[in-house]
């Protein structure tokens, strides 16, 4: 049967291992009029201003998975919760709050952008980037090939989602964890 092409981004489902998850995110700050959109289940990473802003497909300072943002809306002055950061927002009073899924450990189900075999448990693959949903906010980011050498996240297992599980299609989903996160890998760095 072949599988729903619906893309999600990066949606957490538990920790790697058997330590406590409590799917919890930290809070990261968005500079004052970034440009990007960040949506819901987006790769994101640390830039040298101590902010965040929207992962590239390879890039290897990840800190995590966004999952919405807070700020004052400079047009109508309240206080405003979104599941995605819309983009060039410059609140008149407070700063722009972001929480990000950013334990190194915890697990995310994404769907592949093209057929990956069982034969890539353990191995490597990059994000492919796509801008998600401006109606709801979800981000529609996907997993790329396989590759042949470091990339940013690792393959764990297949999901067992009965719409989505099929190997010998594209766009099934999978389990994955990163392999270049700020927080892990020694090598990364702003």
């Amino acid at each position: 049967m072949a599988n729903k092409d619906a893309p999600f981004g990066f949606r957490p489902v538990g920790k790697l291992g058997s330590d406590i998850n409590n799917s919890g995110t930290s809070k990261y700050k968005i500079v004052a009029g970034e440009s990007d959109v960040i949506f819901k289940g987006d790769v994101v990473q640390l830039e040298t201003s101590g902010c965040i802003t929207v992962s590239g497909n390879t890039t290897t300072t990840n800190i995590g998975v966004f999952n919405g943002c807070f700020y004052n809306d400079p047009t109508t002055q309240k206080p405003t919760w979104s599941n995605y950061y819309p983009g060039s927002i410059t609140p008149t009073v407070g700063e722009i709050d972001a929480f990000v899924y950013d334990d190194p450990n915890m697990l995310f189900e994404v769907q592949a952008n093209a057929t990956i075999a069982q034969t890539a448990v353990g191995d490597n693959c990059d994000q492919v980037y796509a801008a998600g949903s401006t109606i709801n906010g979800q981000s529609k980011s996907e997993l790329g090939a396989v590759a042949g050498g470091t990339a940013q996240f690792r393959v764990v297992r297949i999901c067992e989602d009965p719409d989505n599980s099929d190997i010998a299609s594209a766009n099934s989903n999978w389990i994955v964890r990163f392999n270049e996160h700020l927080y892990y890998n020694n090598a990364a760095g702003i």
